[in-house]
């Protein structure tokens, strides 16, 4: 029988805190145009609103977004067992990501189809899976979260949110997150 584990996500209070926390810094870093407190906000965001994977985060390229009025979503080209998926993702979302382009534009990142979504300007290239988890940490610790959540614990967070908004519908849940049903 299984039981959702409240230890392995955040409650919505967590989520709106750690959003809230890294909102207010990337504020205050486009004033002083700094650029890390603007990605991380949109890393937390996007693992928030889609459940990817730290890896399938780090992967992403900017050409992966289908943006429509419909339904928007992420292509995920190389998940789990290399295996290719479109996560859906809502209108809150959608509005971020293209402020986010946006500001990647203005900030001299590369925006082309084949460009990282998340640019690392020390690699000039992806950011890695441990630097996405370096952020995660960077947040949650000045948002007061416990100390044992991750990146990881975004994706379950996910998952539970949809699970319940979803009146309880597993299948859906196992889609987009790429689980074999």
């Amino acid at each position: 029988n299984w039981v959702l584990d409240e230890r392995r996500f955040l409650s919505l209070g967590e989520v709106r805190r750690l959003l809230r926390t890294a909102r207010k810094r990337k504020e205050e870093a486009e004033a002083r145009g700094r650029k890390v407190p603007v990605r991380d906000h949109f890393i937390l965001d996007l693992a928030l609103s889609t459940g990817l994977r730290v890896q399938e985060i780090a992967s992403l390229n900017c050409g992966d977004l289908l943006v429509s009025d419909g339904m928007s979503s992420v292509v995920v080209r190389n998940g789990k067992c290399g295996k290719t998926r479109v996560v859906k993702f809502g209108r809150a979302f959608l509005r971020h990501l293209l402020e986010y382009l946006e500001w990647k534009r203005r900030a001299g990142e590369p925006v082309s189809p084949e460009a990282p979504l998340i640019f690392s300007s020390v690699r000039k290239g992806h950011m890695t899976t441990r630097g996405i988890q370096k952020a995660f940490k960077r947040c949650a610790a000045r948002a007061g979260l416990r100390r044992n959540c991750s990146i990881h614990s975004l994706r379950h967070t996910y998952a539970c949110h949809l699970y319940r908004a979803s009146n309880y519908n597993l299948r859906l849940v196992q889609k987009q997150l790429g689980h074999s049903t």
